[in-house]
């Protein structure tokens, strides 16, 4: 019987939810990456991290602060953020397979350099994104033909949940865009040239929390994640 995975989750008010969808296969166990528990060195323990949703990022860390004032932003952790920077930088660091999940897509894409859209509906005015009476909405997505998402996918379109206000902006120079909704909304990133790269796969969906788990891009993604690092715990031996 092959060891179970150990796969790090950021910690979010539903922390339970991303491990619930991480454990369900029983391939793997969740370890929880946190900033109470200060403790971004589990990485080095972990097969693979996933990179969970919540608050917004600061925007002190794409260089436009004015952004707090002007789009009214309250939802702001700067310790978890910090704390996060902490746990990209090891994962990559130690080329361990990352999947990041809507705010985990955009914390990527900052600290390799990109910025973020502060609020959909004002910038680009598309209501499609949030939750409506508390429900997530569900929306078309276009995949980028030759993308890894693709490639995991095998499809070329599909339905998404959202739930969000914010998206990325410009790309990181390392990363593209292999997703996108309405408006040219970014849905899913990727490095640009993977080659000699960790695996990642960034998302701006919940597949934790969609209402068709068998879905290419609910249970794809966590299948095509769950194999990386079954890989990276071979390749250590």
């Amino acid at each position: 019987m092959n060891e179970k995975l150990r796969i790090g989750i950021a910690d979010c008010g539903k922390y339970e939810n991303y491990r619930r969808w991480i454990e369900a296969t029983g391939e793997a166990e969740g370890v929880k990456l946190s900033m109470y528990l200060n403790n971004p060195e589990a990485v080095a323990a972990c097969d693979g991290v996933v990179l969970s949703g919540g608050e917004d990022v600061q925007p002190d860390l794409y260089g436009r602060p004015e952004y707090v004032k002007d789009y009214d932003l309250k939802e702001i952790i700067p310790e978890r953020d910090q704390f996060e920077y902490t746990v990209i930088g090891n994962v990559l660091a130690e080329e361990k397979p990352l999947l990041g999940i809507c705010r985990g897509l955009q914390m990527v894409n900052v600290f390799l350099g990109g910025d973020l859209v502060p609020d959909i509906p004002s910038v680009l005015h598309s209501g499609f994104h949030g939750k409506k009476e508390g429900v997530d909405q569900l929306h078309p997505v276009t995949i980028v033909p030759g993308s890894l998402l693709a490639t995991v996918a095998r499809v070329d379109a599909g339905q998404v949940n959202s739930a969000h206000h914010q998206s990325a902006g410009a790309p990181a120079k390392d990363l593209k865009i292999a997703a996108t909704g309405d408006a040219g909304i970014v849905e899913a990133m990727e490095w640009g040239n993977p080659q000699r790269r960790s695996w990642l796969l960034l998302v701006q969906w919940h597949p934790e929390r969609m209402p068709d788990q068998g879905s290419p891009l609910t249970a794809g993604v966590r299948k095509a994640f769950l194999e990386a690092c079954r890989k990276n715990l071979e390749s250590r031996g």
